[in-house]
This record gives C-alpha cells, structure tokens and sequence, in this order.
C-alpha cells in the first residue's frame, strides 16, 4: 500500500463506476492513455488484476468488486472531509457538474448562470445538457435536474422554477388549410412533427383535461431530435409541433405559430435540482442550492407584483 497514493484510488474508483475510460478520464481531467496506465501500474504494483478490459467494455474482477465496495465509501467520506475543510476558507470554490434536459437548460437554468457565477467567482460550473437519463454519480456529476416523475427516492430535490405547460403549435398556413383540432384524438388525422429523447422509442403525446388522460400515438414524416429542426419545420408548415411553451410563446404572441388544444395542455410542475443525500454536500453545490433559494423567493415575489 506505501506505494500507492490517493490520486491512484481515486482512479480507480472514477473507471470503475462509470466502466468507461474516457467518462472516468473527464471527470479526472486527464488523457485516456495516462488514467489507463495509471490503471495497470496499480495492478502491477498490487499483483492482482482489477479490471476486464475489451474493446468495447470494462467490468470488474472479483478483487476489483471487493477493493471498490472497501475504499469507495471511505474515498467519498475523505472528498467530504476535504470539502469541509475547504469550505472553511470563505468564499465558496471548486468545481460543479451538473446533468440536466436541454429544456430546463434553456428555460430555467440559463437566466441564472450569469448571476450566479458573478456572485461565486471562484465555482468552474459546468453543466451538460442530454436528455437521456443517467446515473449522476457513477457519470461524475454533482447534481442533476428532473421532472418530478423521474426523481429517485433517494435523492434530495429542489425546485427550481415555478409550473410550466406544453403548447401545441402549427403554422397560420398549415392550420387555414388543414382545420383546428378541436380534440386530442383529431391529431391522429393531421402530420406531426415528432421527437426521439436519446436511443428510446418516440413516446405518445399525453394530453389532461379535467382529471382526463388522453394519449396520442402521432404520425408525421419527420422525427426531429434537434429543437432547432423541429422549429424550423412547424414554421415552414410541416404539421404540429408540441414542445414547452416557453420556446414558442414569443412565436404564438405575434402570429408567427398558431397554439392549439390549449385546454389539454394542463400545467405540471417545473424542474427540480437533485443530488445525492450527504452529511455534507460539496460547497459548490451548498452554494448553488442556496442561490436557487433566493432565486425562487424573487421569483414568487415578481409573480404577487404582476
């Protein structure tokens, strides 16, 4: 063991609950060549194979089960302790990975980067948008954001922005000339611009009125995974489009889209920041919650003004 040091535990732990070097080398912040010979030197130098390495995967041996579920827990409690002690210098630092839907990204989280890093200077923020759904603590992040139905009970959640809603919109054109749907079940007879989130098949569109659930299996030439696509498309006429209205209000409010079934997009609620539960979160992360804190308290003061 005298021949180990922390930085080789620590890499062994990031490789082994990602099992993907080139996660592991991010979140390390070095070269897939350097973390991997880090790796066999570790092996060597303890005489025991870790990691199954193939092309396409990387698993553990038995060793490796037992040297992860021993210093895994106990390397947390150490980044805790460090974090602690950190913390103690004043002003918060370090840095900040957090996973969130490209939605909340562009709604919710935008407006308040700026003023959260001018307040925190010496916090690296970084957030990755992907809508696929990812384990944040084996892919290295310090917190995510979610719907309300995709929260794991074990995690702490923060809500970060008020109620919002889905609109459905179609160009002035495409409406004058294939009607207004009066109904979720007319979609079935109109195109629809559709959407794929990561690998997963295309999910139905739900609509509620009234405690009422309608789900709309919608068909249309184009699947768009890309927002900026899909915009253009419902502009050029190509059918309905739902997506969160805060992409399309300013579009609706001067005529550019045409929002249908109003009455069966019901409110749900905003996202939510969710991390893991800690005796002690790391200090970036403590400050970024308290800065949502007060955040949401402006906002709901705003929402009483108006």
């Amino acid at each position: 063991m005298k021949h180990l040091d922390l930085r080789d535990i620590d890499a062994f732990v990031a490789v082994a609950r990602t099992r993907n070097f080139r996660r592991a080398a991010e979140a390390e912040r070095v070269s897939v060549s350097s973390l991997s010979q880090r790796l066999r030197d570790m092996e060597e130098r303890l005489g025991v194979r870790l990691l199954n390495r193939t092309t396409r995967s990387v698993a553990l041996t038995e060793a490796g089960e037992l040297l992860l579920g021993r210093v895994g827990p106990a390397l947390l409690e150490v980044s805790e302790a460090l974090d602690q002690v950190q913390g103690l210098r004043g002003l918060p630092s370090g840095r900040l990975r957090i996973n969130a839907p490209p939605p909340a990204v562009d709604l919710v989280l935008a407006p308040m980067i700026a003023p959260f890093l001018r307040a925190y200077p010496q916090i690296e923020l970084e957030i990755v948008a992907e809508s696929s759904f990812v384990d944040i603590v084996n892919a290295g992040f310090d917190a995510g954001v979610r719907y309300g139905e995709h929260l794991a009970q074990d995690m702490i959640a923060v809500s970060l922005g008020p109620p919002q809603r889905y609109a459905v919109v179609a160009s002035p054109r495409y409406v004058a000339q294939h009607g207004r749907p009066k109904h979720p079940r007319d979609l079935l007879e109109l195109a629809c611009i559709r959407t794929r989130f990561g690998t997963r098949s295309i999910p139905d569109w739900e609509f509620e009125k009234a405690g009422r659930i309608v789900k709309v299996a919608a068909r249309g030439q184009l699947i768009a995974t890309y927002f900026g696509l899909a915009m253009q498309a419902v502009k050029d006429g190509l059918g309905f489009w739902p997506t969160f209205e805060g992409y399309v209000r300013d579009e609706i409010k001067s005529g550019a889209l045409v929002s249908v079934l109003d009455d069966w997009c019901a409110p749900f609620p905003g996202p939510f920041l969710y991390y893991p539960s800690r005796r002690q979160p790391p200090p970036s992360l403590a400050a970024f919650v308290a800065f949502v804190g007060e955040w949401r308290k402006q906002d709901r003061r705003k929402a009483k003004q108006t």
